[in-house]
């Protein structure tokens, strides 16, 4: 079994499509097609089903694709410990993260890392979706709960808040609510629904089981600064909203809960790079603790 078209299987079933895994890997999209073909020939199985939109993988190609990751990591593995990264930390780090932690937090801070480790380059991707570490569009991820399918490496950063707040100015034009009730008689700033990442981001109904937004944002720090604009009380990260001095608590309904974890694709673990930039963002979150508190 030649390991170059092993590769470019992964690559493919990362993709979903072979001209993606070509442009991916720099290759002409015969070149991954004819190579894909030749490893289902030496296999004796078919491993994708060709669709008009893309390739999906057949279950022998499920099968395969969890035999094909450990053997990229062994590759990994061999690659680091024969090249002696040990000795040099280099390469790209590409880091997803939603848009609050990633900009509020990391941006400011992980310049300090490549200026430790100049041969390290970081990529921060900070916006409100998801990543897919097996397909590798991110290295490290920053998610909102903890996996629990796929061969992945998960750690718990730290647990935050979320609570509700309004701009001094719109405080002192409208009042503040006191209860949960009276929430409905004021402009609310909130997420597009459809566009939540994760169930345990739909937490308005947390705060009112009537949250009728007037102003939607796809983004928290967009949400930020529309509450700090006037445009209404709106559900912001606490650790966020202490850094504005124009924002004001509202007291009509106590903050909620929830977790920040740090994940990446155990093919990863041997990487030195990557447990380099995993225990910065830890050590970076535990000296902080208290601002998410």
């Amino acid at each position: 079994m030649n390991w170059d078209d092993v590769r470019i299987f992964l690559a493919v079933a990362r993709a979903g499509q072979i001209l993606g895994a070509a442009r991916r890997l720099e290759l002409n999209h015969a070149t991954v097609s004819r190579r894909v073909a030749a490893l289902e020939a030496a296999l004796g199985a078919k491993l994708f089903n060709r669709l008009t939109t893309g390739s999906e993988l057949t279950p022998e190609g499920e099968r395969f694709q969890a035999v094909a990751e450990r053997m990229e990591a062994d590759m990994i593995a061999a690659r680091s410990e024969i090249a002696g990264e040990a000795d040099d930390i280099s390469g790209v780090v590409r880091i997803g993260a939603p848009d609050g932690f990633g900009v509020a937090f990391l941006a400011p801070r992980l310049g300090a890392l490549t200026e430790r480790h100049p041969s390290l380059a970081i990529q921060l991707v900070p916006v409100p979706r998801s990543f897919s570490l097996s397909r590798r569009e991110a290295d490290i991820a920053i998610t909102v709960e903890r996996p629990t399918e796929g061969r992945l490496v998960a750690a718990k950063l730290v647990d935050y808040t979320l609570g509700l707040y309004a701009s001094a100015a719109y405080a002192e034009k409208h009042g503040l609510p006191v209860s949960p009730a009276e929430l409905s008689g004021h402009r609310l700033v909130g997420y597009v629904p459809d566009l939540v990442i994760n169930p345990s981001l739909d937490y308005a109904p947390e705060f009112s089981p009537d949250w009728q937004s007037a102003f939607a944002v796809s983004s928290a720090l967009g949400q930020v600064e529309a509450v700090r604009a006037g445009a209404g009380i709106g559900i912001l990260h606490t650790f966020i909203a202490r850094g504005h001095a124009d924002l004001v608590p509202v007291e009509a309904a106590a903050p909620i809960r929830r977790s920040y974890w740090l994940v990446y694709h155990e093919s990863m673990r041997p990487l030195r790079r990557i447990q380099a930039v995993s225990a910065f963002i830890s050590s970076l979150v535990e000296a902080k603790r208290g601002v998410f508190a």
